[in-house]
């Protein structure tokens, strides 16, 4: 099984997402720097080195998803980046479930991209302290998308320490997704400021 590390970007975006919308179901793309292995079928070590927020009212519209895939795969090629998984958490507080729409989303992403992981973010684990990573983290093997053990995958401490100075510093309002975007195109969905927010705070 291949060896999996979120970084501060994907990792803190994924959770100010959740954490904007704690009324509503929100969705995102994870991207990443990707060794690929000689077998192209099998996983590879993967590090996830940003997050894409999406949607946060319908997030399987299928337009309006393939406009927001289109623009992401885009410019993650001129970043030399890889769409290569796909987060979700759900309404409900309790609800680590994943429905149909996503899994399709998901599975499209792994036909490219064999280390691709299915994230859904435990949001019984979301607190200003953030003492231990707020996710549930899958891989496509065997035909199916299976659970990985918490030692398959890793989020350092820092991520958990920048993550929660920024839910303190109630970053998750300036964060940006695809809804917000198509609302008014002004704003950015690349999130450059919140970016340089988590850079800092991760350096500190």
């Amino acid at each position: 099984m291949a060896e999996i590390k979120f970084t501060s970007r994907a990792y803190c975006k994924m959770i100010l997402h959740a954490a904007k919308y704690p009324h509503c179901a929100v969705n995102g793309i994870l991207l990443s720097e990707c060794s690929k292995s000689k077998d192209s079928k099998k996983p590879s070590n993967i590090v996830y080195v940003d997050a894409v927020p999406l949607f946060h009212l319908c997030l399987h519209v299928s337009p309006m998803a393939e406009i927001a895939l289109t623009q992401i795969d885009h410019w993650a090629s001129t970043e030399g980046l890889v769409i290569s998984g796909y987060y979700v958490a759900n309404e409900s507080i309790r609800d680590t479930s994943i429905e149909k729409p996503a899994n399709r989303i998901a599975d499209k992403i792994a036909e490219h991209n064999s280390s691709a992981c299915l994230v859904v973010i435990d949001n019984r684990l979301l607190s200003l302290t953030m003492e231990e990573p707020a996710l549930i983290v899958s891989q496509f093997a065997d035909v199916k998308w299976k659970t990985l053990e918490k030692s398959s995958w890793s989020v350092p401490e820092s991520c958990l320490d920048t993550a929660a100075t920024l839910l303190e510093r109630r970053w998750q309002e300036n964060v940006i997704d695809f809804d917000n975007h198509l609302d008014d195109i002004t704003l950015d969905w690349r999130n450059k400021s919140a970016n340089s927010a988590i850079d800092t705070y991760s350096s500190q």
